[in-house]
């Protein structure tokens, strides 16, 4: 069966995976950009906004992951776009006319709505669904690929909560929030579930990989 994963998701010293106060001009609220610095200071973060140049080590490396052996993703509403996009039927997300998921995408809202297909084979669908059904629908489209849980942080959570996640990757990053939307809150105890690996970056920041457990037969 494929796996379902979380991939390079950033959270602050205090637990804080987007700040507090997000809005249609501040994606991540009061945090802005600080908790994905480090991302846009490697080559593959800066290919992703059209700049040359950026770093090649370790950063890199875990970035470069995000695409291959994806089939589908589920993000949350609040990844899709600010708190009120669903009153604005013109609304396609935050990544213009191509995004970088590039395979369907299913967006968990009490406000679903006709599928929209973009450029480079994203297609956006919109469910109401619990994390079991969303996961089941998203493994029917990936057609034995893995399936990206794509966040927001409340998303991630929930799925964690419902044993759902299989691998996860998460970025730790040296600054602290003090206020927004914790990735942590309700999962104690996640550690006993999983293997957990931590890499240091030399840019500053501590990757942290968390792989199933193996159950007995």
């Amino acid at each position: 069966m494929s796996l379902a994963r979380v991939q390079h998701v950033s959270v602050s010293l205090d637990g804080f995976a987007t700040g507090e106060g997000q809005s249609l001009d501040a994606p991540f609220g009061h945090a802005g950009e600080r908790l994905h610095q480090w991302m846009f200071a490697t080559r593959w973060g800066r290919q992703m906004l059209g700049q040359p140049g950026g770093t090649a080590g370790i950063d890199d490396a875990f970035l470069r992951l995000f695409a291959p052996g994806i089939g589908a993703e589920i993000m949350g509403a609040r990844k899709f776009g600010p708190p009120t996009w669903h009153e604005d039927p013109d609304w396609k997300g935050w990544w213009g006319p191509n995004p970088p998921f590039h395979t369907p995408v299913f967006v968990l809202t009490h406000h679903p709505r006709a599928s929209i297909e973009m450029e480079g084979g994203t297609v956006f669908h919109f469910i109401d669904a619990s994390p079991a059904e969303a996961l089941e629908t998203a493994r029917e489209a990936a057609a034995g690929k893995d399936v990206r849980i794509g966040g927001g942080p409340t998303t991630i959570r929930d799925f964690l909560a419902a044993g759902l996640v299989d691998h996860m990757h998460i970025v730790v990053v040296p600054i602290l929030l003090g206020r927004g939307v914790r990735l942590w809150d309700g999962v104690e105890g996640l550690e006993k579930d999983y293997e957990i690996e931590t890499t240091s970056s030399p840019g500053g920041v501590a990757h942290m990989t968390f792989a199933r457990k193996h159950q007995p037969l």
